[in-house]
């Protein structure tokens, strides 16, 4: 698959030619669900669980008589309505470290490039290199390349610093290295912007 490779101002500069196997999937829609779903469940943290009646190290002998005594007929002191006693329906610790086969989650990514890549939601830049650091002058730039409302842009192995820095006020762009692409953030975004560098290490991830 061939794609005109443009730079920042929108220019041609040349053509790439993307790896079939890489961006030439056909996406499927329960592998990309089965990898959005591992990668956000993923994210959530373990509520610390808290010490209920069970866990709770007081004496379970009972304080009191049954009767006479003018309280209530209580057991013994871990009851939660006690100082120091066991929380009532507290949080409890709950796993949420799933697991999903190392081919399914390259599987998942593949069609999440390669869905970009069909629906003519790719657009593949030269370089990153601006000739002046100022969020005023990458707007501008992005302006003619058309990205949409939202736009993810991946570099190689380092970001460019002049553009991360002039693209951090811009709340539709998202910048990442190629190590750092992922299925949610690709599909999250309605255009995907690749580097020729970009480009080369996501192949050679999957060609390694």
């Amino acid at each position: 698959m061939k794609v005109t490779v443009q730079t920042l101002d929108a220019q041609g500069s040349g053509e790439i030619e993307l790896n079939d196997a890489v961006f030439g999937v056909e996406p499927r829609a329960d592998i990309l669900h089965r990898v959005v779903t591992w990668q956000l469940e993923k994210r959530r943290g373990t509520a610390r669980g808290a010490r209920e009646r069970s866990d709770v190290a007081r004496t379970g002998k009972k304080f009191g008589r049954q009767k006479g005594g003018g309280t209530a007929r209580h057991g013994d002191r871990r009851a939660p309505i006690f100082i120091g006693g066991g929380k009532a329906h507290g949080p409890r610790v709950r796993d949420f470290n799933p697991s999903l086969n190392k081919k399914i989650r390259a599987l998942g990514l593949k069609m999440a490039l390669s869905s970009k890549a069909s629906a003519g939601q790719l657009i593949v830049l030269d370089s990153l290199d601006v000739t002046e650091a100022k969020t005023k002058a990458v707007r501008e730039q992005l302006a003619k390349l058309s990205l949409g409302k939202t736009a993810l842009v991946i570099d190689g192995d380092a970001l460019n610093v002049g553009f991360a820095q002039a693209s951090s006020n811009l709340r539709q762009i998202d910048l990442l290295p190629a190590v750092g692409a992922n299925v949610y953030d690709i599909l999250k975004h309605e255009t995907l912007v690749l580097t020729r560098a970009a480009v080369e290490k996501l192949e050679a991830r999957f060609n390694g």
